[in-house]
């Protein structure tokens, strides 16, 4: 009889030379033989294992989603457009302090330095730069060095690959902050029935970003020579609400380049992806649009409550004063489940085009309710 092909060749054919990798390290720090170099994923050696984590663990290889939200989520609380909403906030950090150091509102950070100052975590994984001017995954174990990770960089961190190597003791709690292809990858390695597999159990915050994209290094690299901006210079990214640009900073230096310029530049696996919100998070944070103030607007973010354990967490920093809650504009909401679904519809169009079939849906289950609603088949009910 002919032998099946292992985890790890599908996880080649089927996800690496399809460039669908996002470069999450769901796959890297499982054994030796899966590693990140630059921002690509890289087989060292051939593994003949049938039923490896490393192809369990990827957000690109199937999966029963649906099964995957009943478990993590109360399915009174689903949307198909945006997941999971519990509750949804116009949020700040109180920390005017924060504030001037974070990305925008700063509501990621405050969040997890109140997680760690109550136990709910006893580390955070957040992404940072290493000395080659790449991105990864950092464990971080004193509150007070959080602040120093607070910007965003718009290239890809394999942010999971740094949880997989952590030490698995039972005990200590960690939190990851995760893109939306790191939140599913959290999410199947929380519900996945792998006998032995039990280091999921000490996840115990995932904090989700909204993301649209990922930019490849290489690409990324060439547009700032073009803009004669080094990446050692390079302090901060932002793309400000309203404004069809991503802003380079660089000490007190702006400079803004057109979007058409910088879509070219995104990860070819970006182009696949459905979720823009980090669905399978505890809770998610991106920047805030409303009004027309643009500047008002960076000073604050969207934050998506999800589950139990987030809105435990954002209860409590209610409670203690660690952040600061603006009442939403009715249309906020409904202008982001808008565009998350104007993202789904693009990402289906994208997928079918490049499996050539309308069944065949690469990672996806075309039976899914919500690959259906936006893939233009015949629709189920959402139960």
């Amino acid at each position: 009889m002919k032998k099946k092909p292992g985890s790890q060749i599908k996880l080649k054919k089927n996800v690496l030379e399809q460039e669908l990798c996002t470069g999450c390290g769901a796959c890297v720090g499982l054994c030796p033989y899966q590693v990140t170099h630059a921002d690509r994923t890289v087989q060292l050696f051939d593994c003949d294992l049938q039923d490896g984590k490393c192809y369990a663990f990827c957000p690109r290889t199937p999966a029963d989603y649906g099964q995957i939200r009943e478990n993590l989520f109360h399915m009174d609380d689903f949307t198909p457009e945006i997941g999971a909403v519990k509750g949804y906030y116009l949020s700040r950090a109180a920390d005017s302090d924060l504030r001037a150091k974070a990305q925008h509102g700063g509501t990621v950070t405050a969040l997890l330095e109140l997680a760690m100052s109550e136990g709910v975590i006893h580390s955070a994984i957040v992404s940072s730069w290493n000395g080659k001017l790449e991105q990864e995954g950092r464990p971080v174990e004193d509150k007070k060095q959080l602040r120093d990770y607070a910007k965003s960089r718009f290239t890809v961190s394999p942010a999971v690959a740094a949880f997989n190597r952590m030490t698995d003791d039972g005990v200590q709690k960690v939190g990851v902050v995760a893109t939306p292809c790191q939140a599913l990858a959290l999410a199947k390695m929380k519900t996945a029935k792998i006998p032995g597999y039990t280091k999921a159990e000490s996840l115990g915050l995932v904090v989700g970003l909204f993301c649209g994209w990922t930019l490849s290094m290489e690409k990324f690299q060439d547009l700032l020579k073009q803009y004669h901006v080094s990446m050692e210079a390079l302090t901060g990214m932002d793309i400000p609400a309203g404004k069809n640009i991503l802003e380079l900073r660089s000490g007190q230096r702006v400079t803004s380049v057109p979007m058409a310029e910088v879509d070219a530049c995104v990860r070819t696996a970006c182009r696949y992806c459905i979720d823009s919100t980090a669905e399978f998070a505890d809770l998610s944070v991106g920047a805030a649009r409303f009004g027309g103030d643009c500047e008002e607007m960076r000073g604050w973010n969207q934050m998506i409550v999800r589950s139990d354990r987030g809105k435990r967490l954002v209860d409590l920093a209610l409670a203690k004063g660690v952040l600061e809650i603006r009442e939403a504009p009715a249309q906020a909401l409904q202008d982001l489940k808008n565009a998350a679904a104007v993202k789904k519809s693009k990402a289906l169009k994208n997928i079918v085009e490049k499996s050539r079939s309308a069944k065949n849906l690469l990672y996806l289950n075309s039976d899914d309710p919500v690959v259906q609603k936006y893939s233009g088949g015949k629709k189920k009910r959402i139960k």
